[in-house]
């Protein structure tokens, strides 16, 4: 490869840590996704900014933002890592059928996981490892094949491919709904406890039920971390929980659950598959991807049949 005379390149550790800088807009989370402190960062940063002697960054209060100079060389580096990733993964390609993916645990636990015996009966030569940490993935460290992933579909390097709605409705258990003689009006949900893992989401569902409630729902109930314990612990009559019906369509399906107003609350994000854009045409990338696709799209025919608990409204 030529360069300047004179010109040596900088070390790839500052390159590293200034592509994902400029990516997140942001040294904290560059910082969480490197496993590096701030400080690090921050110093990595001001190495490559010597070196090529310009800013990069302006320093605000409280955020960061790209000059110029950044602005020109953060698409390239980004463009760079994935390409470097890609042809690293590539070279592991004929090294063994392993299928590395990354995603939320209430996807893994509830949708994706029970359906990979299919995947594996069809195709025996692959083996399909979940990785279900909260971390956001950097695809470009070669760590995963796939993720899927809640967004809008606008990720810098990655393919995304729309997988399906990010929606919610109140389920409780069957037990729970007899003890409260019966839901006529969604505002009966006030007397029941509400389970939550957004602050705003029972205001916002009720909004979309065309029901007033007063602000202090947001500071009520039990909350959760994840849509599978909230889900867990409806399931076991201990409140109303807003859960995602496709990813809880067996526990309707099998009433353990059951959903008692038709009223879905949706979100603007959606679940994506998502990979490497130089990765797009690896084998079984594009094997598992359409498998995905496929399987979302048997979920939502079958969940279109699911219907709301027929004697809540009675």
């Amino acid at each position: 490869m030529d360069t300047q005379p004179g010109f040596q390149l900088p070390p790839l550790s500052a390159v590293r840590v200034f592509e994902a800088a400029a990516r997140h807009l942001s040294f904290t989370r560059a910082a969480a996704e490197l496993g590096m402190t701030q400080a690090a960062v921050s110093y990595q940063i001001r190495l490559l900014e010597d070196r090529v002697g310009t800013p990069l960054f302006r320093r605000l209060t409280r955020r960061v933002a790209l000059t110029e100079a950044g602005a020109r060389l953060a698409p390239v580096l980004t463009e760079a890592m994935s390409r470097m990733a890609g042809a690293f993964a590539a070279l592991r390609e004929d090294a063994g059928g392993l299928i590395s993916v990354t995603t939320v645990l209430t996807m893994a636990s509830n949708w994706l996981v029970p359906r990979l015996g299919r995947f594996q009966a069809a195709h025996p030569g692959y083996t399909v490892r979940v990785d279900t940490a909260t971390r956001l993935v950097d695809f470009t460290r070669g760590e995963h094949d796939l993720g899927i992933r809640v967004g809008k579909g606008l990720w810098p390097g990655l393919a995304a491919h729309w997988l399906m709605p990010v929606d919610f409705a109140p389920m409780c258990s069957p037990a729970l709904l007899e003890r409260a003689g019966g839901l006529r009006h969604p505002r009966d949900l006030l007397r029941l406890p509400l389970l939550w893992d957004d602050a705003d989401a029972w205001q916002r569902w009720f909004a979309a039920a065309g029901q007033a409630v007063p602000a202090s729902v947001a500071d009520e109930g039990l909350r959760l971390d994840t849509q599978q314990m909230m889900g867990q612990v409806a399931k076991a009559g201990q409140g109303v929980a807003l859960l995602n019906p496709l990813l809880f369509a067996e526990e309707l399906a099998s009433g353990q659950l059951v959903q008692p107003f038709p009223t879905l609350l949706r979100e603007d994000s959606a679940y994506y598959v998502v990979y490497l854009e130089t990765r797009r045409d690896v084998p079984k990338i594009a094997l598992f991807r359409d498998w995905l696709l496929a399987e979302a799209a048997a979920t939502m025919a079958s969940g279109s049949s699911v219907r709301p608990f027929g004697n809540a409204l009675a």
